[in-house]
């Protein structure tokens, strides 16, 4: 297939490219680099293996830009990466995710028209459940969403806005199908290497912890030590990125026209802020400062995926769920990276 990655510069979108390219797929990525990085576009196009990789560097914003790649390289399947993804900074600055997330996906789409896509996979988010009752969690996709920050309110609107497209794009009798993937916690690092996670600031638990043991930061804090769970520490699904984009894979094969599909990533249990630590102190033998801090508000005690739907309509599954094997492969990348890309 021809496939277009928007920020397949960033995190998950180069590991979603890099998959594709090994399948001998032709892979066309664009990114404005404010979240993405050069160099892990170069990564991509030393282990390109049988696919073909296509590079513009631009905002989903520009029409003009896009509509091009998508004609220069025949595409016929997005996947749709390119969001600013941090809840705090979203509470901090929402004008900013509502342009990039919300205004760049609708130029995205009208570019999508223009051009004849027909298959959209979309990057949501659980946070578009905001804070599921205890008796959805495990939390299933017929979850109310009822998202509590302004990111987690973009993801919605994003879900919204290919739902209408899917209804006019029927009622013209275009095909067009779509599937919205709401990821809980994504965690680790390519295992070839090539490729890993480089945010600036960086806020995700697995990266602070592993740079705490690494020596760049002075220390870890937990944040709430009190809630209703094993240890008092929240707990979360964490993913492994890898199985991240062969979920994505997955399901733009099975894709059929006017499909509109909603699934859940996850591995079906959770880990607690202790767990995390703990493995990561088992994983580098580094030792590090923790303290304890009041909680953050609005997390929800436990938070982890029900992935049925998916196993049972597609077949896939989650096959990293140990959580040290997670923590490895994301510790050998900062250990051989220790500045990210910029090393």
């Amino acid at each position: 297939m021809n496939v277009l990655i928007t920020g397949g510069a960033g995190y998950i979108g180069s590991h979603a490219a890099q998959r594709l390219l090994r399948d001998g797929h032709t892979v066309a990525v664009v990114d404005n680099l404010s979240r993405g990085h050069r160099a892990a576009v170069a990564a991509l196009q030393d282990g390109a293996n049988g696919g073909r990789l296509a590079y513009a560097e631009a905002d989903i914003a520009d029409r003009a830009a896009v509509e091009g790649l998508i004609t220069a390289h025949g595409i016929t399947v997005v996947m749709h990466f390119a969001a600013f993804a941090s809840v705090g900074e979203s509470a901090q600055d929402p004008l900013l995710y509502y342009r990039n997330n919300v205004s760049g996906m609708i130029a995205l789409l009208e570019a999508c028209a223009a051009t004849g896509i027909e298959r959209f996979v979309f990057s949501s988010s659980c946070s578009t459940y905001g804070q599921p009752p205890e008796h959805l969690i495990p939390t299933p996709e017929d979850c109310p969403q009822a998202p509590i920050s302004p990111y987690g309110m973009t993801k919605l609107h994003g879900e919204h806005l290919l739902g209408h497209y899917a209804e006019r794009c029927r009622a013209a009798g275009r095909p067009f199908a779509f599937a919205a993937l709401r990821y809980f916690n994504v965690a680790g690092a390519d295992r070839g290497g090539r490729l890993g996670e480089d945010h600036d600031p960086e806020t995700h638990l697995i990266p602070v912890v592993l740079q705490a043991a690494l020596g760049r930061r002075e220390r870890v804090a937990i944040l709430g030590t009190d809630y209703p769970t094993p240890d008092g520490t929240c707990v979360r699904d964490y993913i492994h990125v890898e199985d991240l984009v062969d979920a994505h894979v997955a399901v733009m094969q099975a894709l059929r026209p006017s499909d509109a599909r909603a699934y859940n990533l996850g591995i079906g249990k959770g880990y607690s802020v202790r767990e995390i630590i703990d493995a990561a102190r088992a994983v580098t033998a580094r030792p590090f400062e923790v303290v304890e801090a009041a909680r953050r508000p609005g997390d929800p005690p436990r938070l982890y995926a029900d992935p049925a739907r998916i196993e049972r309509e597609i077949g896939w599954r989650a096959s990293v769920t140990d959580l040290h094997t997670i923590i490895a492969s994301a510790y050998a990348w900062f250990r051989d990276h220790p500045t990210g890309y910029g090393a």
